[in-house]
C-alpha cells in the first residue's frame, strides 16, 4: 500500500450525507473515541503525515466524519469524538445521530476503539464498547499517549483495561504515541488482517 497517495476524500457535515461518495465494499478503519484522545493525531501518524488530518483547537467544536482513502484500497474515518461536557444538547444529538447512521452502514468497518492510557476507560468508552461487543463488530482498543506515563503506571492503566468485564479475551489492545510513533506497525498489522480476513471471506 502506498501511504504517500493518502488524501482526505469525502467529509459529512450532517448524518444525511452519510454514506456519499464512500465505497461500502472497500475496507473502513473507524477511529472513534471521546473528543481530544488523539484520533486525528493517530491518523496522522499512521500515514506519516503531519497535519492530513486536522487536529481540532477545541476539542468537541466540529462535528463531522472525514474519511480519508489510502491508495485506492481502505478508508480511514475519524469520527467526532463524544463526551465533551460543554456541547449543547442539540450538539449532542447531531453526534448520535451521526454514530447511529454511521454504525447502521452496510460496510466493512473495523473499529478501532481510542483510550487514553493516562485517564483509563470513561463512562462513554464502557457504552461504546459495550455497544461494539453486543453488535459483535469488529475492534480492536488503541490506548493513546503511552509516552506520558512511567512503566508501572503504564502496565497498571493497561491491566485496569484488560480487566474491565466488558472486554473480550481475545480483544487487541495496542499502546500507541504519536510522539514516539509506539504501536504504528502493531495498528498497521491489525488492519492488513483485516483486509486479508475480508478478502478471504470474497473467496
Amino acid at each position: 500500500m502506498n501511504l504517500n497517495k493518502a488524501d482526505l476524500f469525502f467529509t459529512a457535515g450532517n448524518a444525511s450525507q452519510l454514506p456519499g461518495k464512500l465505497d461500502l465494499q472497500k475496507p473502513q478503519i473507524a477511529m472513534c473515541g471521546r473528543s481530544n484522545v488523539g484520533k486525528s493525531s493517530l491518523i496522522n501518524k499512521l500515514l506519516n503525515r503531519k497535519s492530513l488530518a486536522r487536529v481540532s483547537a477545541e476539542p468537541g467544536k466540529t462535528i463531522t466524519v472525514n474519511a480519508y482513502d489510502v491508495d485506492d484500497t481502505i478508508y480511514l474515518v475519524d469520527l467526532p469524538g463524544y463526551g465533551y461536557a460543554k456541547r449543547s444538547f442539540d450538539e449532542r444529538d447531531k453526534w448520535k445521530q451521526f454514530i447511529d447512521k454511521y454504525f447502521s452502514l452496510d460496510a466493512n468497518i473495523l473499529f478501532l476503539l481510542l483510550v487514553d492510557l493516562k485517564v483509563g476507560l470513561t463512562k462513554d468508552d464502557d457504552v461504546m464498547l459495550r455497544y461494539l461487543v453486543d453488535a459483535e463488530l469488529p475492534f480492536a482498543i488503541i490506548t493513546t499517549k503511552a509516552d506520558k506515563l512511567n512503566k508501572t503506571n503504564r502496565e497498571k492503566s493497561i491491566q485496569g483495561i484488560l480487566s474491565h468485564d466488558g472486554i473480550p479475551s481475545d480483544a487487541a489492545i495496542i499502546p500507541f504515541s504519536s510522539k514516539t510513533g509506539e504501536g504504528v506497525k502493531d495498528v498497521w498489522e491489525i488492519i492488513e488482517e483485516f483486509c486479508e480476513f475480508l478478502k478471504e471471506q470474497e473467496d
